[in-house]
């Protein structure tokens, strides 16, 4: 298929390469020019200075993946694709968009006769690259044109059609929030070890329990892999950022009536982080780089 992404971030850019290595023809478009030029030059990838030539370029039914950033500018970008698309379009928002926007997007472009997709995207950038995971709601004629394109970037396995609109966003947010709590718990143990009266080595204690024990997966890995590049993490602080999907899993919960202590909990954790320096936040701010590349503040 020929596909158009908008949006050449971290996790942008990778989809953009994923999707041309199995075959699709990739038109990119991005805010900033540098990684146009960038992806155009070194990727081989078609690249368009405006929503006009990026549209311009595309087939009848043109598909468009979006991966910016959620809030005014998904809305934005919307606004200024919607001139140059026409009846049957689809527009699919693979970011870390809030469910109800979704749903709100998705009965919007219905009025415009533009299909719409909420796709959440798990896997970090390596994910990205080379087999994301997929939870997709919205219409199922919609995601049934555009399977293809979900099997080919989601590992094996890996894409799923949740139903109606705001569900594929809405698994994401669960998704996201069950991950908050489970670096919060990785990052209190290695804390506990920190300050016990052993010489634990913190990367060797990961790749043991990443293999076979109860508590073995890809984020202990990435522990491991934190670890080997600074052994106590001493060149970062312990500030945990946050791009939203735990707080919008909490004011769920309570919308619903859900109790979801832990992952309340390693939400306000990351709030205490922005206050005090911890090791815990160490753990948490160094495993967020390892699978996002999200920023870390180094110490001066």
């Amino acid at each position: 298929m020929q596909i158009g992404v908008v949006g050449l971030g971290k996790m942008g850019y990778n989809l953009a390469l994923n999707l041309r290595n199995h075959g699709h023809v990739v038109v990119a478009y991005d805010v900033q020019s540098a990684p146009v030029a960038s992806i155009s030059l070194e990727k081989n990838i078609q690249g368009a200075a405006d929503p006009a030539g990026l549209c311009a370029a595309l087939q009848d039914r043109k598909i468009l993946w979006l991966m910016v950033p959620s809030g005014a500018p998904v809305d934005e970008t919307i606004e200024r694709l919607l001139p140059y698309l026409s009846s049957g379009d689809i527009i699919i928002d693979g970011g870390n968009s809030h469910y109800k926007d979704s749903k709100r997007r998705h009965a919007t472009l219905k009025e415009k006769q533009v299909e719409f997709l909420d796709c959440g995207t798990s896997g970090g950038m390596s994910g990205a690259f080379s087999g994301a995971c997929a939870m997709v709601g919205g219409d199922a004629s919609v995601f049934a044109y555009c399977e293809s394109i979900f099997k080919d970037i989601c590992i094996e396995g890996g894409y799923r059609y949740c139903g109606a609109s705001g569900s594929g966003h809405f698994a994401k947010m669960v998704h996201n929030g069950i991950e908050y709590g489970m670096m919060q718990s990785i990052a209190e143990g290695f804390e506990l070890m920190e300050r016990s009266d052993y010489s634990f080595d913190f990367e060797q204690i990961a790749r043991l329990w990443d293999r076979g024990s109860v508590i073995r997966g890809w984020l202990m890995e990435l522990t491991g892999d934190a670890f080997s590049k600074d052994p106590q993490l001493s060149s970062i602080r312990g500030i945990m950022h946050s791009s939203g999907e735990g707080k919008w899993t909490v004011e769920t919960a309570l919308e619903l009536g859900v109790p979801t202590p832990v992952i309340a909990l390693s939400l306000l954790m990351r709030q205490r982080s922005l206050q005090e320096d911890t090791f815990s936040g160490k753990v948490v701010a160094a495993l967020r780089n390892e699978f996002g590349g999200h920023a870390v503040e180094k110490k001066v």
